[in-house]
């Protein structure tokens, strides 16, 4: 399988950097509260600083959106709108091991990260732009059509697996309690963003092998080096 960007998205934001990381076996029955905490502190002081929107990563984000055709104020990067809801709620929903993890270390970054169970991807996983013939599976189960032009997560079967580019994740290859495998994106575009990108991978790979005792392939992308095959 493999993930990639195509060249019209690099050439579109040229300040991409993506990192990816797949991992396998993973399982549900471990716990991971005391490994988000310090990631949950983290984020309560990034915002008690100052509110999301004024955040360097989450205003490169508003600005790609505001690029494609979108009201950054409507539709938000998944990092913006787990801050929002963090901090009005104090806490995020539990979902499974492996996606509180990941949430709590987005949070701490302002960072969006994709999270997806490869056994429901054919093929592997392109970000292009949709034809508007692919499908998209809701999570409550309902089927949609990307607009066409609108930036997704396409894999070989024309099954969008996010909308809007890092905006909404699918239903059909959510993470549930029988995944075994998942690949993780991250996606930036700030000033620092090779940096920081770096870094998320690499605290990503350490929480995995601490919780399952895995070792992760990663990989850091670039418009020189747009392929990841796991």
């Amino acid at each position: 399988m493999h993930f990639e960007h195509s060249p019209e998205i690099w050439k579109e934001f040229p300040d991409l950097v993506a990192g990816v990381l797949f991992v396998e076996p993973i399982t549900e029955g471990v716990s991971v509260d005391d490994r988000m905490a310090p990631f949950h502190a983290r984020a309560q002081a990034r915002l008690a600083a100052g509110p999301e929107g004024e955040l360097p990563e989450i205003q490169a984000w508003r600005r790609a959106f505001a690029r494609m055709g979108l009201k950054p104020t409507q539709y938000r990067c998944s990092a913006e709108s787990l801050l929002r809801r963090f901090k009005k709620e104090g806490s995020l929903p539990r979902i499974h091991p492996l996606i509180d993890l990941c949430n709590a270390i987005s949070l701490a970054y302002a960072i969006p990260m994709a999270v997806i169970d490869t056994a429901k991807v054919a093929g592997g996983l392109d970000v292009r732009h949709a034809t508007g013939a692919e499908t998209y599976l809701t999570f409550g189960g309902e089927t949609e059509n990307p607009s066409q032009g609108e930036v997704i997560f396409a894999d070989a079967d024309d099954q969008a697996h996010a909308r809007r580019w890092c905006n909404r994740q699918s239903g059909r290859s959510a993470i549930h309690p029988s995944t075994t495998s998942a690949l993780i994106v991250a996606e930036v575009m700030h000033a620092d963003a090779a940096r920081d990108v770096e870094n998320l991978i690499a605290t990503i790979t350490d929480e995995v092998n601490a919780v399952w005792s895995v070792s992760a392939k990663s990989a850091i992308l670039s418009e020189s080096s747009p392929r990841f095959e796991f």
